[in-house]
């Protein structure tokens, strides 16, 4: 644990949180830090509580215990022991980071931290991310490739879809080593978190080597980046205003018109696409996988099935429009009714009813007699709509009731006897159909 003696206050941290308070934090708001115990955040917590008075707010904190070091537990306790003397109630999350984990030991345990931030009762989680390290992301998505969006790097206010509470970063106007000096002027304590010094890790070594030889050839770079990222979010904010303008013609609901993005310039296109996958809460794609989707789309011949993967979605081109689809879900064995009003049909990914009805939907006799069963096509199943119609390929009826193709292998089916008797969203097996006045069972997808 570090301290330091006291020398004459900063106020210049003081008049920056409060700042960010006044723009952003309604008196009375549910305030939450998220607490590690290192310089940044205990001294966000010291400048929170001398501000309480002037403008009051609810105050908890929350620390995460990744368990990666051998002085998590103490990081921990001191993090209890410092609220503990401000009467700030501390809640202390301890959650697991395979150091194996495939998308790195860094960026598992930020998700782990996400996934508990996501679930926080408040209106704003607090995090002290400070100007330098703004510059550091700026410089990492810079070395990525990264466009105006990525280059904004870290906003003041972020609202993100999947969190109850607003993210805030009232420390962002604040360099590190103005940050120290307030810790130094109130005689604070902090921790030391041994793994920021080891430059296998980028930012570490951004922060380590690459920031202090930029400062010693170019005084103030790290407030010159952070005001370059103030300058791509501002690029990137025009960006977005000119795909909201392009969508009111090209997006409706969730299908982009193929036509109208053709219609564009390819930078317009390209901008629009990237608009249209960020207002769906999908992750960005790579350059390489959004160029080769919008190839596609805008190349394609009109009756082309277009289908290219983007992370967790499908991009699709389906009669003229670009859908958005997530990954469907790993095959699995049909699931056998046993009477259920409601049964998950794990290879379609949703919930069939079965409501009850008279004179309609599949014959109830027969149902409780026979074996029925739910899942999804396999291949040569055959349909008779009507009483006096011949049996025809599913495949061919999904095609007439223009059925999206990436609907069609997860379409919930059920069968009664071995017996194809309902198809969602094509019709039931004529010689199934309850007869007037017969009691029957309705097969429906849950909304």
């Amino acid at each position: 644990m570090a301290a330091s003696r006291k020398t004459l206050p900063n106020k210049a941290v003081d008049a920056v949180v409060a700042d960010a308070l006044a723009r952003h934090v309604a008196p009375g708001a549910r305030l939450v830090l998220g607490l590690s115990g290192g310089l940044d955040s205990v001294v966000l917590l010291h400048v929170l509580l001398g501000l309480r008075d002037q403008h009051p707010f609810e105050l908890r904190a929350v620390h995460v215990h990744h368990g990666l070091s051998p002085h998590a537990d103490d990081w921990a306790d001191f993090c209890a022991q410092l609220c503990a003397s401000h009467a700030v109630e501390l809640t202390v999350h301890r959650v697991g980071v395979a150091r194996d984990d495939a998308a790195g030991i860094e960026a598992a345990a930020r998700r782990e931290r996400q996934r508990i931030f996501a679930a926080l009762d408040a209106n704003f989680l607090l995090t002290a991310h400070q100007q330098d390290d703004q510059a550091e992301t700026l410089l990492l998505q810079l070395l990525r490739g990264a466009g105006p969006k990525g280059l904004a790097a870290m906003a003041e206010l972020q609202h993100r879809p999947d969190w109850r509470a607003a993210q805030l970063r009232p420390l962002l106007g604040v360099t590190r080593g103005g940050i120290l000096d307030y810790a130094q002027a109130h005689g604070l304590a902090w921790v030391d978190d041994e793994s920021n010094l080891d430059t296998r890790y980028r930012r570490n070594a951004l922060r380590q080597q690459v920031l202090p030889l930029l400062a010693a050839h170019f005084p103030g770079s790290s407030a010159t980046l952070a005001r370059a990222a103030a300058l791509q979010a501002e690029a990137a904010g025009l960006l977005d205003e000119l795909a909201r303008l392009d969508a009111q013609d090209a997006v409706h609901g969730n299908r982009l018109d193929c036509g109208a993005l053709a219609r564009l310039s390819l930078s317009r296109a390209r901008n629009l696409l990237r608009y249209f996958i960020e207002q769906h809460d999908q992750p960005m794609p790579n350059a390489r996988q959004l160029n080769e989707a919008l190839h596609q789309l805008l190349e394609a011949k009109d009756d082309a099935r277009v289908r290219v993967r983007l992370g967790q979605v499908d991009v699709w081109r389906f009669r003229g429009g670009a859908y958005l689809v997530p990954l469907p879900p790993a095959a699995a064995a049909p699931v056998r009714w046993q009477g259920e009003a409601s049964l998950w049909v794990p290879a379609a990914g949703v919930s069939v009813h079965m409501d009850a009805a008279s004179g309609a939907g599949v014959k109830r006799a027969a149902l409780i007699a026979g074996e029925v069963t739910l899942g999804v096509r396999q291949g040569g199943e055959r349909l008779r709509l009507h009483a006096d119609g011949p049996h025809r390929s599913l495949k061919n009826l999904l095609q007439e009731h223009a059925i999206p193709p990436w609907q069609r292998d997860r379409l919930p089916l059920l069968w009664c006897d071995g017996r194809l008797a309902w198809a969602a969203g094509i019709g039931l097996d004529a010689d199934l159909c309850a007869a007037p006045g017969e009691a029957g069972l309705m097969p429906r997808v849950a909304e």
